[in-house]
């Protein structure tokens, strides 16, 4: 498809602003030989038109589909019998019996099919050009490959006259057959690909795009992802638009975070991102965070803030790096990152540019900015621009103009930089952003995945497609996979509550079985120190919640931490670790990760919590056992990896991490509902 040499236009038409005539001047513009087919007319333009695709003269590659959906299957099924090995559908294709049809068609005959409800592509590395509407010709060359889901993006990217070119431009739409995965392992393969950039609504083939995106970790392609829909508004205006299922917010994250792919939040950062990596520096080994270097105190304190707010680290100045600012700075002015270079405003060029060489030369700095403005200066100044690309010439450091309203960029100084090699980010929010994107990059991918124990993941399987998971069962599962559970025994009567307490040892938690937020109704009961009390807290739970309960040792005192498995409608099993407790739904501090999950990564799952202060010690409390809980958390892992398929969720809540070590005192498993 993306190599067609040959292509049929079906729908062709002479009429002024029509759909048909688009797709001729398009055509036109291509590299692929043009085949126009519509019964109307016997020619277009001095052209030949076709009745159909079997009047055709020769084969075809791709044909593309400018028919209403009452035409659609027809008009599919002749391409797939003349033996074209493609197709672009532009129309949307409504309702899911149609859907469902032309998905068959084609996949069964082997066809790629662009669409439907999409804008085309275009490959500048052949030239080719299919497209249903009216796109810059030439598209700027360069070694951005662009996939999305959002024909209007798909548009907007392309025209966004920033500093950079594309080597694909693909408008996948709905996906019925090609998706996404699709395009990326095509993408991968193309050396002069520099960037890859998504704005996906849906994640399709998963697994696929995972290893695709995988491969462009190993080759040193960054990519750039813009996931929308992830918002329960946003999830269900996809459906609506789609019919998909988009993924969420925390499925994103874990996604991204497993291939090494740069999540971006909007347009604007998309866009500086984009221009910022395809720029073609990248940070030094060992360099971290960024550095600015401004005009403006106020500006600069903005920058401050939003970097705080993005949770951008600015770069520690190095000693030689303080001492050079230091002896340029006007009286008053103090050396630091970021740094406000203005004072009396005198020989801007020579004082601009010497702290951004005293930056670009400092080895701990991972990517430098002028945080300016770029307004037209009226006196003709060229300062700022001379400043910049005067470093850049003799520096290979990642360097970038910073600004902060896009509608007040003066046009040819922009363009002047970006012909040279500078990027110029528009917006302080989205280039900031895109600066520490670049301070990061590139990111550890996810370890390889650890061995299966076949028998082991074999009788769980079969465990999980039976009824009756209690505690225990679930308490016995998890400790299968090596997280240290409490000694846990059940109970529906008085005396099997004291012989299961003599035989966990005293004291003990009661616990009802009769709910699952068992705290909110009353159903917990802790340190029960003997047999009387514990008859008496039984007969009490027992009259308001049912007679089945679970007595459990008590676990020492310490930090409660939930630890689990949940399945993502979209990604799979994800890992997930979190404040826990009664709280755990009211503080929302979770991070999440696909597995496998390595030591070295559950323990910067640990480190991103806010509440991470606490396992470090807090107010004079002792440091939790975080090793123990890194390997517990690996334990889950490993289940997700074995039993993810069988599972919605496995939960150990609260785990209770003091310096002992960790234990999980309740625990939940939920099998997948079929």
């Amino acid at each position: 498809m993306l190599g067609a040499r040959s292509v049929a236009l079906v729908g062709a038409s002479p009429r002024p602003g029509s759909f048909g005539e688009r797709m001729i001047i398009e055509a036109r513009r291509s590299s692929a030989r043009m085949h126009l087919v519509n019964p109307r007319y016997d020619s277009i333009d001095g052209i030949a038109c076709a009745p159909s695709l079997n009047a055709l003269d020769e084969p075809v590659d791709l044909v593309l589909l400018g028919v209403p959906d009452a035409a659609l299957l027809d008009e599919l099924k002749s391409a797939v019998a003349v033996g074209a090995g493609s197709a672009v559908i532009f129309g949307s294709a409504h309702g899911a019996a149609l859907r469902q049809a032309v998905t068959v068609t084609a996949a069964e005959a082997g066809m790629a099919v662009c669409g439907a409800g999409c804008m085309g592509f275009v490959n500048n590395a052949t030239g080719l050009r299919a497209l249903g509407y009216l796109e810059p010709d030439p598209l700027p060359p360069g070694g951005v490959s662009l996939v999305t889901h959002s024909g209007s993006a798909f548009s907007t990217i392309l025209r966004a006259g920033r500093g950079f070119g594309f080597r694909l431009a693909v408008s996948s739409g709905q996906e019925l057959v090609t998706d996404t995965a699709d395009y990326v392992d095509y993408i991968v393969e193309d050396p002069d690909t520099t960037v890859i950039a998504l704005l996906l609504e849906t994640p399709r083939s998963v697994g696929r795009l995972r290893a695709g995106l995988h491969r462009a970790a190993q080759r040193g392609i960054p990519v750039v992802i813009l996931p929308v829909g992830h918002s329960p508004r946003g999830r269900a205006m996809v459906a609506a638009h789609s019919g998909a299922l988009a993924g969420d917010a925390a499925g994103w994250q874990a996604f991204c975070a497993d291939t090494g792919a740069i999540r971006v939040s909007d347009m604007a950062e998309l866009t500086d991102t984009i221009e910022l990596f395809e720029a073609g520096r990248r940070r030094r080994p060992g360099s971290h965070g960024i550095a600015t270097v401004h005009d403006s105190g106020a500006e600069r304190a903005l920058c401050a803030d939003i970097a705080h707010d993005l949770g951008v680290d600015f770069a520690e100045l190095a000693a030689p790096t303080l001492a050079a600012v230091g002896e340029l700075l006007d009286e008053g002015l103090a050396p630091g990152n970021p740094l406000d270079v203005w004072g009396t405003g005198a020989d801007t060029h020579a004082l601009f540019g010497g702290c951004l060489r005293a930056f670009v030369d400092d080895p701990g700095i991972a990517v430098t900015a002028l945080a300016v403005d770029l307004v037209t200066e009226f006196d003709d100044d060229t300062a700022y621009a001379d400043a910049v690309l005067d470093i850049a010439a003799g520096s290979d450091s990642p360097l970038a103009v910073l600004t902060s309203v896009p509608s007040a960029v003066d046009v040819s100084t922009a363009k002047r930089l970006r012909s040279n090699g500078i990027p110029v980010l528009e917006g302080t929010r989205s280039g900031i952003a895109a600066l520490g994107h670049l301070a990061c990059w590139p990111a550890p991918v996810s370890a390889e995945a650890p061995a299966i124990d076949g028998e082991r993941a074999q009788r769980w399987a079969s465990r999980l497609a039976q009824p009756g998971w209690d505690a225990p069962t679930a308490f016995a599962l998890l400790a299968d996979y090596s997280i240290p559970v409490t000694r846990s025994r059940t109970a529906h009567d008085v005396a099997g509550a004291l012989a299961a307490a003599a035989a966990v040892g005293y004291p003990v938690a009661l616990k009802t079985q009769g709910s699952e937020h068992k705290s909110d109704v009353g159903g917990v009961v802790l340190g029960i120190p003997d047999a009387d009390s514990l008859g008496a807290a039984y007969l009490e739970m027992a009259s308001r919640l049912g007679s089945g309960v679970n007595v459990d040792a008590m676990a020492p005192s310490g930090v409660e931490i939930s630890l689990g498995v949940v399945r993502d409608a979209n990604f799979g099993p994800l890992v997930v670790v979190a404040a826990g407790g009664t709280l755990v739904e009211l503080l929302a501090d979770r991070a999440v990760a696909c597995a496998p999950v390595s030591r070295e990564a559950a323990m910067a799952l640990l480190r991103s919590l806010h509440t991470a202060p606490l396992l470090a010690g807090w107010r004079g409390a002792p440091p939790v056992d975080v090793d123990a809980l890194a390997d517990a958390i690996v334990g889950f892992s490993q289940l997700a990896i074995e039993l993810g398929e069988h599972l919605d969720a496995a939960e150990a809540n609260p785990v209770i991490a003091s310096a002992a070590g960790v234990v999980a005192v309740d625990a939940l498993v939920i099998p997948r509902a079929r």
